[in-house]
């Protein structure tokens, strides 16, 4: 063998999970010039070790390919990190502890803001505006919750904002009040915006650090490529200038945001921005359609009112956020100039509303590789399990919620009903029919890391209370294999990274490499496994120290 065959990388005596159709597995692998040029049996593989050949004996650890999500949000996220960050704390006195720290070593901050509160923390899910004047009374904050659908806010935001017990709810969103219609410091989705417009537009800097901090931390998980479901184009503006110094090393792919308060008139625009908005390895090749809203706040679109507090049936069944009849105009848009469409879908009746746009850009248009795909998927009706596999519609799961918690146990299934609530998050069915699963965290909603998340789709229970709580919905659980390809080769076709997401000859050598046989039972919890390494076209991005040892 000549020197021109010898590779850059050779990993030996491993278990590789190829994620190939067969899901076929393999010893050893060896890279060159970026891509895999060798998969197979260590004795095979090792020929191609030359002198300057960095060859790594694995002692039965687990290589994958590299994890793919395909629904996060590393922006917010990043800033929520190098801001007031609530995401590690549970309770209102630990809230306010973090706050009022972050006040006094921040005084010249204009606005306190961060945000990651929990919902459950709360009655109702509804933190009150005078609890945050106890620890900053003279300067305003906002913080929206873990999943970005309510925000909590102080009296001083409030007063900027001019809301009062006279300013009315916004169409796609609910200002929470008191009995007398006082705010109280709780805004519901489009709400939001009537304190969030006040806010001081964040710096180009502050993004770029903040996507830098979301993708060093992203790549310590063994993420080597995403899609970010909500890109502004501050934001596109922040991944073009990363890309183009080449610090940029994850593959993104860019959903551009569909601005519900307008119509058709917005589709040359977003193609204007696509047309700008390919640099190095990110791409604005999708586009964000925002349908409905969630449960907790009764904001999710359903096909059966909910319940109220007593148990009795009310007159609200959530929210479109898009006009049935204008989604399906524009997604016939969007896939005739090749776009995809990515659905935020939570309630049965959106997840309907998505499909019948998917299926009507199909009528119109033939079919396209667009792969439009639908997330989150919190309650999906049996009639509409096999329209995934029939329109080409891919299931986007975050799994981490399917899990008995507070958020479930107190503020979602009372408001469902026993019928509606056994619909929830059903994984097992969607591959029974034929779907195909890709997965995404939601991050910085939930934890981005990609084995905590399988572990949940495998077991229904959260790795906070193992041998605590039962699964939820059991008969909706997951086998290790298939969230495992989810993560990979499903979120690798999602992301129209077909070069990625499998570890075969030729394609590019994006790859994990974990601290144990995953698929040994034995060697403890999934969601406690580490990233020893990864790997971008066979270059380290993370490392953990010891790795050739």
């Amino acid at each position: 063998m000549t020197n021109a065959d010898h590779a850059d990388l050779v990993l030996t005596g491993a278990r590789i999970f190829t994620a190939d159709p067969a899901r076929s597995w393999a010893e050893a692998l060896a890279v060159a010039g970026g891509r895999i040029v060798a998969v197979g049996g260590t004795r095979d593989v090792k020929v191609r070790i030359g002198p300057r050949t960095r060859a790594i004996d694995l002692r039965g650890r687990t290589v994958t390919p590299g994890f793919q999500d395909a629904h996060v949000h590393p922006t917010h996220a990043g800033l929520a990190r190098i801001r007031c960050e609530l995401h590690g704390a549970r309770g209102l006195d630990e809230y306010l502890r973090i706050v009022a720290a972050y006040a006094r070593t921040h005084p010249d901050v204009e606005w306190i803001l961060g945000g990651g509160w929990y919902l459950a923390d709360f009655p109702g899910g509804l933190p009150r505006r005078e609890a945050l004047d106890r620890v900053v009374p003279d300067r305003p904050v906002f913080f929206p919750n873990r999943d970005g659908h309510d925000a909590w806010v102080n009296t001083r935001a409030l007063e900027i904002a001019g809301v009062t017990r006279d300013t009315p709810d916004p169409v796609d969103g609910r200002i929470a009040r008191d009995a007398d219609g006082t705010p109280l410091g709780t805004l519901h989705e489009g709400a939001m915006d009537l304190v969030g417009r006040h806010v001081p537009a964040t710096s180009a800097q502050d993004l770029r650090d903040a996507l830098l901090e979301s993708q060093r931390y992203l790549h310590s998980l063994g993420i080597t490529a995403w899609q970010d479901a909500w890109v502004t184009e501050p934001d596109q503006a922040a991944y073009l200038a990363l890309a183009a110094s080449g610090e940029l090393t994850a593959r993104v792919v860019g959903a551009l945001w569909w601005d519900r308060s307008r119509g058709l008139e917005q589709v040359e625009e977003l193609e204007a921005r696509r047309a700008s908005g390919h640099v190095g390895r990110y791409n604005a090749t999708s586009v964000k359609l925002m349908v409905d809203g969630i449960i907790e706040n009764q904001t999710a679109a359903m096909l059966q009112p909910y319940f109220d507090v007593h148990g009795i049936v009310t007159d609200n069944a959530g929210l479109s956020f898009i006009d049935p009849v204008i989604l399906k105009a524009a997604v016939i848009r969007l896939d005739a100039l090749g776009f995809q469409p990515h659905f935020h879908a939570l309630g049965d009746r959106a997840v309907r509303e998505a499909l019948d746009a998917v299926e009507a850009a199909r009528t119109a248009n033939g079919w396209s590789d667009t792969r439009p795909h639908l997330a989150h998927l919190q309650v999906v009706h049996p009639d509409d399990l096999p329209r995934f596999r029939r329109l080409g519609a891919l299931a986007n799961a975050q799994p981490y919620w399917a899990v008995h918690e507070a958020q479930m146990d107190e503020l979602t299934l009372p408001v469902l009903g026993p019928e509606v609530s056994h619909r929830q998050y059903p994984w097992r069915s969607l591959r029974r029919h034929g779907a195909t699963l890709v997965m995404g965290s939601d991050w910085s909603v939930s934890t981005p890391d990609p084995l905590l998340e399988m572990e949940v789709a495998v077991t229904r229970v959260s790795d906070e209370s193992r041998g605590e709580q039962p699964p939820f919905l059991p008969e909706e659980r997951l086998e290790l294999v298939d969230a495992l390809t989810a993560f990979t080769a499903g979120s690798a076709y999602a992301n129209h990274l077909d070069e990625t997401g499998t570890l075969a000859v030729g394609k590019l050598a994006d790859l994990a490499i974990l601290d144990r046989d995953l698929f040994d039972m034995r060697a403890g919890p999934i969601g406690e496994t580490r990233v020893l390494a990864t790997f971008v076209e066979g270059v380290a991005v993370h490392e953990a120290p010891g790795l050739d040892g």
